[in-house]
This record gives structure tokens, C-alpha cells and sequence, in this order.
């Protein structure tokens, strides 16, 4: 069978155990990716996180490849963002423990400072990444913020620090790094608090927000890239969410777009008058005072980010073939990075470390799922340049360079081909009987979709 046919029958068959009133959306039980980041000063250098781990990329986007769940020691809380620092550091919080990865995700650890506590959310200075800040939530024991000074290796807790206190957010203002706001609950209370000198004191905001049934689950989600004190912020009610705005430092909150799905991130243009909005299904783009409107593409899991004038966005494979993709037009248009059939193997790392050793054995039943090239080795070994014969190194150089054997676009020794483009997975919203018979058929046919580099 013709691998790039595998994920569509998978996904058939997913659809059809969930019955004919099901609604066919990317994230149902199947690989995605969820979220994405790029190395501070390296625009080449990707990281995206994703439900089956997380894949890499040192050469612009041309290759990607995977990093094991495993390996990474997160277990059940997958981060749902990751930085990554200049210095080459890889740092996530967990929702439980602050992950980390010094050599560029060859090698993880869990931070020993937060083993008693919860880690819920991480915020970098926007200029300098050795000043970093952490917020806690676990239940029974003092939460509040904490920060480094020297990139994450040490870390302090600021005064905000109390019992009942829970926090899930931290973001710090690039239009004044001094301001740092961090959103939670204490008894009930949903809380927003904001900082004015780096973390040393903090004022704090109970908004209302009575005119939502039972609120829940305050997070502040971005702030205004020119004006310190607009801020955004999400609540859940009812089974939506609602997007807010505050354009007093949160003393107060006005609804910008009720969405009735789940909230994955947000991101604004540079003057801060567009807003881009990711969701479970959906993609969002509006004034940021609102209201939104529902773009055509991407379709599931559509995670955002913005560097300068690129939008980066999230999307699933099962739907519209790539899973990462860039728009250069504010998102009108697309162009694929890579779809999940395209990762090439296991991230190229130096034996010794938990990604080579540990992920290799597990690329060939990933890859059978993704309808991606099947390297019995995993992929870790580089076949021989054009130029010499030879065989580059597979480890990384250092966690500040490129990824010696990034140009490994083609097969394994001795395997066939790998797919260069995606005969689709194509699906419709709504009743499933007409998605089913499109994705028994559209395999058969050529789409005569490309990827475009």
C-alpha cells in the first residue's frame, strides 16, 4: 500500500468507529502538532511541539524530524508551548515539572529547584532571555511567581507568594519589560495581578465578569506589543470561550469574540491592531478589539505565532495535508512547511543521549501511522554526500548550530522513495456520510498538490 494512503484509511476507520454524527476534525485521536517556536536570534532553528512528542528543524523548515516522547521525560503533561533560548536551551513548563534541554533536544532533565511544586507557565524578557519568569499551581502548598536572572539556572521567588494561591499564566509586556501579568484563582476567585518592577510588588484585580454563567479558568494570553497596560485575556463558561480585552492593566475586561471552541493560543500584529486566534478547529483573524472572523484555513489544531511580519500556524494533515505552514499575507494564503508524512526520521543526535538512543526503535510504528519514510535505523544515519562519498556526523556540533545532517531530505538506505507531496485526506464539517465516501476515494485520486518551499 502506498503510505501516503495509510493516514487517510486510518482516519476512515477512526470516523466510522465514532459513527455517522460525528464530526470529522483533525485533532480527533490522530497526530497533530500543537504548537510552535522559533530559537531567539536563529530564524532557522523550529521547534514544534505535538501530540506524539515533538519535531525539529535546523535548516529552515526544508527537513523535520522527531523527538520521541519518551526521551523527553514529560509523560502525561505535554507542554504546550516551548522557548528556545539564543544560548541553544530548550526550556517548557510542563504543568508540572520545568523541562529543559541543553544540547538543542538531544538530551531533556526536569529543573530539581520545582520538584515539590507545579510549573503551569513560563515567560521570557523580550529582549533578554536570561530573565525568565515561572508562575505554580499545585494544590496544598504556596504558589506565586518566581524568576531567574541567568537563563534558568537559578531561580528566586518573588513576594507574590502565598497558599490558595494558584496561578496558570505568566506574560511579560514588550512594550515595557518591567510589567509582568499573571492571571489564576485564590477560593474561588478568579484573579489577574500585574507587576510594575520586574516581580518586586504586585496589584492585584478580581475582574467582573458576572455576566457570564459560573466562569472558570482566567488566563491572561497576550499583551499589547506598544501599550503596557492592553492587555488579553480568556475565560471559560458554558462550554466557550470568551475572549477579553482590558485596556486598564485588568482592572477591567470587555468581550471581544465569544468562541464556541477551545482556545490554543493567540498572537498580534506589531502595532497590536490585528489579532490572530488559534483554536481546536479554527483559525481567527480580526481587529483586536473585535470581532473575529473564521478564516478558511487551518483547519485543526491552528496554533499561531507571529515573527516580524511571518505568521506561523499549526494545522492538520488530516485535513489540508501540512501540519506547519507560513503566510507572509496575514494568513489569507499559506505555504506548507512540512506535513507529518514528510518528518525524515529521528532527530540527529549524538549516541549517547536519550533521543538517539531511545527514539530510533520507535520511528518505524510512527511512521506506519504518518505514511512517512520507513527507516529501519530510525533515520539517524546520514547517507553519503554528492561531494565525497562520505558519511557526515549524525550528532549535533553544540546546541548552537545548525543540525550537521539537516539536508537528509531522501530515504534510508535500501528503502524506497519517501513521499514528496500528499494525495490529501480531505473532510467535511457536519454529517459525516459524505466525508466517509471522500475518504475511500480522494486516496485513488491525484489532488496535485505540491509542497512549496
Amino acid at each position: 500500500m502506498n503510505p501516503r494512503h495509510a493516514p487517510c484509511l486510518r482516519l476512515a476507520t477512526l470516523v466510522l468507529g465514532l459513527g455517522l454524527g460525528a464530526t470529522a476534525h483533525g485533532h480527533a485521536g490522530l497526530p497533530e502538532t500543537s504548537n510552535v517556536t522559533l530559537r531567539r536570534g536563529h530564524p532557522e532553528d523550529f521547534f514544534v511541539g505535538t501530540t506524539f512528542g515533538a519535531v525539529i528543524s535546523r535548516d529552515g523548515g526544508r527537513t523535520f524530524r522527531w523527538l520521541c516522547p519518551d526521551a523527553m521525560g514529560y509523560g502525561g503533561w505535554r507542554p504546550e508551548a516551548y522557548l528556545w533560548r539564543e544560548s541553544g536551551l530548550i526550556l517548557a513548563a510542563t504543568g508540572s515539572a520545568l523541562l529543559r534541554s541543553p544540547d538543542g533536544g538531544c538530551s531533556w532533565n526536569t529543573h530539581p529547584f520545582f520538584k515539590d511544586t507545579w510549573v503551569s507557565g513560563l515567560a521570557a524578557h523580550p529582549s533578554d532571555d536570561r530573565v525568565l519568569y515561572v508562575v505554580t499551581n499545585r494544590y496544598n502548598i504556596a504558589n506565586g511567581v518566581y524568576r531567574s536572572l541567568d537563563g534558568g539556572e537559578t531561580w528566586a521567588a518573588s513576594p507574590l507568594l502565598r497558599e490558595k494561591l494558584r496561578l496558570n499564566a505568566v506574560r511579560v509586556s514588550s512594550a515595557q519589560p518591567r510589567r509582568v501579568y499573571v492571571s489564576g484563582e485564590e477560593d474561588g476567585q478568579l484573579l489577574l495581578l500585574r507587576s510594575d518592577d520586574a516581580g518586586e510588588t504586585w496589584t492585584q484585580s478580581a475582574p467582573d465578569l458576572s455576566s457570564l454563567l459560573l466562569p472558570y479558568d482566567l488566563a491572561v494570553v497576550a499583551t499589547d506589543p506598544s501599550n503596557v497596560d492592553i492587555l488579553w485575556a480568556r475565560v471559560s463558561s458554558q462550554g466557550s470561550t470568551y475572549l477579553m480585552r482590558s485596556d486598564d492593566a485588568g482592572q477591567t475586561l470587555v468581550l471581544v469574540q465569544r468562541i464556541d471552541d477551545v482556545f490554543i493560543n493567540m498572537d498580534l500584529s506589531a502595532d497590536g491592531k490585528t489579532a490572530w486566534v488559534g483554536t481546536l478547529n479554527h483559525f481567527f483573524r480580526g481587529a483586536s478589539t473585535g470581532p473575529l472572523d473564521m478564516l478558511s484555513l487551518p483547519t485543526g489544531n491552528a496554533c499561531v505565532l507571529r515573527v516580524g511580519e511571518t505568521l506561523y500556524g499549526c494545522g492538520s494533515t488530516w485535513l489540508h495535508d501540512w501540519a506547519l505552514a507560513r503566510s507572509t499575507d496575514e494568513g489569507s494564503t499559506w505555504t506548507p512547511l512540512f506535513g507529518l508524512y514528510e518528518i525524515q526520521g529521528t532527530h540527529l543526535c549524538p549516541v549517547g543521549t536519550p533521543v538517539r538512543d531511545i527514539c530510533p526503535s520507535r520511528w518505524p510504528q510512527l511512521a506506519e501511522q504518518l505514511g512517512a519514510p520507513l527507516y529501519p535505523d530510525g533515520g539517524v544515519e546520514v547517507p553519503p554526500t554528492p561531494s565525497d562519498g562520505g558519511v557526515p556526523d549524525a550528532g549535533v556540533p553544540d546546541a548552537g548550530a545548525p543540525d550537521a545532517g539537516a539536508p537528509d531530505a531522501g530515504p534510508g538506505p535500501g528503502q524506497p522513495p519517501g513521499p514528496q507531496g500528499s494525495d490529501g485526506c480531505g473532510a467535511t464539517r457536519g454529517n459525516m456520510a459524505p466525508a466517509i465516501v471522500l475518504l475511500f476515494t480522494l486516496p485513488l485520486l491525484r489532488r496535485g498538490r505540491r509542497r512549496v518551499n
